[in-house]
């Protein structure tokens, strides 16, 4: 098998072990007696969740999930609604208050499922009161940019929200029953997709200080909310929470198992690095690309040969404008530059096959990739420096393109060194 067939075979193999129905059918709580079942969720994989429920569930069920445009898939009585991801837009808007409805008038008897996945901050814009969906569009494109990692992005997001933190659950008297496929470092169920049915400890100080921090220009009206009691989310010992319950059904760290599995069968011997990586991506391959150099020269800390493997979630902080790509685009590049002549074959992927602002998941690099970005008459530096992985990328055919895999547990990263 080449090199970039077997980087693919591991990420197959880590994609298909986020299947949501093994991890739904394994946490699949009982019916009610007395009262109705219904669906609500949201997230890029939020539609295949809700047809892998269907499959499963033995009782009638009708609900209601929001998903990315093109994400949707055929569903027997859960309504799909698609809207824009990753900056929110008016179909976003109207999906989160459908979800609120769907749940406001539920009774105690009643049974909600909760089906959420990572992109769901996106997918459901819901301003409080005095603030605009031009606002929470503008707040987004902050954050993206701000280089702060996903954690601190949503404790902002959550704080500036109807819906988040807890608050759509919140928002109805009946049982919720939250199955989470995890795309957030740590797997804490409360940042992914910014928690809208998982309270958290987090406060509005504690927004305020990552503000402070990432130095978020942002306007008045939102540092105002930040700054007042409305802005306050529900706290985990919250009575409405009481009988709620939650299940992180797939996560980066089972995925990256299951790709070490598959890179054993081919006779390379795996290494997982870590599934909570974070910072800012270019850094994080300058550590990789350091680590498979030693591999490759010394065979030191690894024998040859040897698939190194990480997840987590990387950030880009915008230095340039108009740039295409994403955060794995951005890694890839960056990899390819430390490891230009060395016999090094890696793949940088999103889970979930969409990488940034374009439609491919990620992109290949190896020991060639800078000399041949540089007969296409690239400069990679300059591509860096501008965030303008794909251009590079796409002119010399090492786009990785997935289209929708129906789940989500963030970046996959594999370096084969022979």
């Amino acid at each position: 098998m080449k090199d970039r067939e077997l980087l693919q075979a591991l990420f197959d193999a880590a994609v298909k072990a986020a299947d949501p129905l093994t991890g739904i059918r394994k946490h699949l709580p009982s019916p009610s007696r007395n009262g109705r079942t219904i669906v609500i969720g949201a997230g890029k994989g939020a539609a295949q969740m809700a047809a892998a429920l269907e499959s499963v569930w033995p009782e009638p069920l009708t609900g209601v999930v929001v998903t990315r445009y093109g994400y949707g898939c055929e569903t027997k009585s859960i309504e799909i609604l698609e809207a824009s991801h990753p900056v929110p837009d008016a179909a976003g808007l109207a999906g989160a208050k459908r979800l609120v409805e769907t749940v406001s008038g539920l009774s105690e008897n009643d049974l909600v499922i909760a089906l959420v996945c990572g992109g769901g901050s996106a997918l459901l814009p819901a301003p409080p009161e005095g603030l605009t969906l031009q606002d929470e569009i503008a707040l987004n494109e902050t954050l993206l940019a701000s280089g702060a990692p996903i954690s601190a992005m949503n404790v902002v997001r959550k704080h500036l929200s109807t819906i988040k933190g807890g608050r759509l659950a919140a928002a109805t008297k009946a049982r919720v029953v939250s199955l989470i496929v995890s795309d957030i470092p740590g797997d804490n169920p409360a940042f992914v997709a910014s928690g809208p049915t998982i309270p958290d400890t987090t406060t509005r100080q504690d927004a305020l200080a990552i503000v402070e921090q990432y130095r978020l220009n942002l306007p008045k009206a939102m540092i105002d909310h930040l700054n007042s009691p409305a802005a306050d989310a529900p706290q985990p010992d919250d009575p409405v929470f009481a009988r709620h319950e939650h299940h992180v059904i797939a996560s980066a760290g089972v995925s990256l198992e299951a790709a070490a599995e598959t890179a054993r069968a081919h006779g390379v011997t795996p290494y997982i690095l870590s599934d909570s990586i974070e910072g800012e991506s270019r850094d994080v391959a300058l550590v990789h690309a350091a680590l498979a150099r030693e591999v490759s020269s010394r065979g030191r800390p690894f024998a040859k040969p040897a698939v190194l493997l990480s997840g987590g979630e990387t950030t880009v902080t915008l230095r340039g404008k108009g740039g295409k790509g994403g955060r794995n685009g951005e890694f890839a590049l960056a990899l390819a530059l430390a490891i230009d002549g060395y016999e090094i074959t890696a793949l940088a992927a999103d889970t979930d096959g969409i990488d940034g602002s374009e439609s491919n998941a990620g992109a290949f690099a190896d020991g060639t990739t800078a000399r041949r970005l540089r007969a296409a008459g690239f400069d990679g530096r300059k591509l860096l420096d501008g965030n303008d992985s794909f251009s590079g990328f796409a002119a010399i055919g090492d786009v990785f393109s997935t289209g929708p895999t129906g789940t989500n547990v963030n970046d996959f990263r594999a370096i084969l060194v022979r």
